[in-house]
């Protein structure tokens, strides 16, 4: 699956935070914006409320339910900056792309 595939699929499961803004940054693959402002997944970058960094890689690990968000940030394979709580909901989003 490539970026525009899974910002596709997110966008479906309406995977976002209500009221915030998190950023998945995938470094060279670019970013997919989880906008509970308006409600929105897309793939144009700005300011978010939570940036997660993570490889592109590793993102797909994780979707797969493959690889664990908390043993992905205590490998470093995952970077949190701005709101954590926003961070930890991640697993919500998670889920919502394996249901």
């Amino acid at each position: 699956m490539d970026k525009s595939e899974m910002a596709s699929k997110l966008k479906g499961a309406n995977a976002y935070v209500p009221g915030k803004k998190v950023k998945l940054d995938f470094g060279d693959k670019g970013v997919i914006m989880l906008d509970g402002i308006g409600n929105e997944v897309n793939e144009t970058d700005g300011a978010a409320d939570t940036t997660i960094k993570i490889n592109w890689a590793d993102w797909e690990a994780l979707s797969a339910g493959q690889l664990d968000p908390m043993t992905a940030f205590m490998m470093g394979k995952l970077s949190v900056d701005g709101d954590m709580s926003n961070a930890m909901q991640l697993q919500g989003v998670l889920s919502k792309l394996k249901g």
